[in-house]
């Protein structure tokens, strides 16, 4: 079940978590003063493609509200089946030389839109891009045709020469907090007419990282299992959740520096078919918990007695 794509958001307010960069992109649009090229960086899976996407539409779009694409035009309809031409995505992992620059980029831009107000090109990965590749999409980055608007997206940021980066407007994605991302994954648990137990969100988002893709992902697997009401039994089919014993087990042999116990509780562990990194996760997770709620930054949730 790919939620990931069936539940993409489709204009700037559906996205969550990134009100940094939805803001000055929607008011760009909105006073019609978008930039001829962005650099959208962060990790993996926290919106940077599906934002490339929903800016592309916007501002293309015939009857745009406040920023917004409306979603029923010609232009917002094609660019959403995939099927506009003038909206060119291009992976940079797999075309990382000149010559596919060159053929991809450079003589594309030449060319005005078919059908849209805007040739857009979408560069996913670009740090892949090799140094030969980045010098010949320089010239054309810093002097595009008033029609060409350029998106290019990376996790690597590090990787991207400086001259690339000063021509564009640089936007940093951060990773999705818990709070939001559990309230994505009830909408879409809702939305599909299964209940899912709060737990199981929150072992769900805490296994992601941050990662919204992810989450999605585990959340698509879990309703999978075709019970309408999900609880962490019954989830641990697809998502094996290690007792919370054992991982106070774990984390007391250590404070107690008793390696006969912690390792007695491994080998237990083990033998249960659980991962162990899964389990130290969980208590490294847990450690920093109580680490927080010790100093006052966070109340501590559930009983972590030692």
């Amino acid at each position: 079940m790919n939620l990931y794509r069936k539940y993409r958001p489709q204009t700037f307010e559906g996205v969550s978590g990134q009100h940094h960069v939805v803001t000055p992109l929607r008011n760009q649009v909105k006073t019609d003063a978008v930039s001829h090229a962005y650099l959208f960086s962060g990790a993996r899976g926290i919106g940077k493609t599906t934002l490339a996407r929903i800016l592309s539409k916007a501002v293309n779009c015939l009857d745009p509200k406040e920023g917004e694409p409306c979603g029923l035009c010609l232009s917002c309809e094609t660019i959403q089946d995939g099927k506009a031409l003038d909206i060119i995505e291009i992976d940079a992992a797999s075309n990382t030389g000149v010559d596919n620059v060159r053929d991809n980029i450079i003589e594309n831009v030449r060319f005005a839109p078919t059908s849209l107000k805007k040739k857009v090109f979408i560069v996913d990965e670009v740090h892949m891009l090799s140094k030969g590749a980045f010098n010949a999409l320089l010239k054309t980055l810093e002097e595009p045709p008033a029609y060409v608007l350029f998106i290019l997206a990376t996790t690597e940021l590090h990787k991207i020469p400086d001259t690339i980066v000063s021509r564009c407007q640089r936007y940093d994605f951060t990773k999705i907090p818990m709070d939001l991302m559990i309230d994505r994954l009830k909408m879409m648990a809702s939305s599909e007419k299964v209940e899912v137990d709060e737990a199981v969100l929150y072992e769900i988002g805490r296994r992601s990282g941050g990662c919204l893709r992810d989450a999605e992902g585990l959340l698509g697997q879990v309703l999978t299992i075709g019970e309408t009401k999900i609880t962490l039994e019954n989830a641990s089919v697809v998502l094996p959740v290690v007792d919370i014993s054992h991982v106070l087990g774990l984390v007391g042999a250590m404070v107690k520096r008793d390696a006969a116990s912690g390792v007695r509780l491994i080998n237990h562990v083990l033998d249960g078919g659980f991962d162990l990194v899964k389990l130290t996760d969980n208590a490294i997770d847990m450690a920093r918990a109580v680490l927080l709620s010790r100093v006052g930054q966070t109340e501590l949730q559930g009983d972590y007695t030692i």
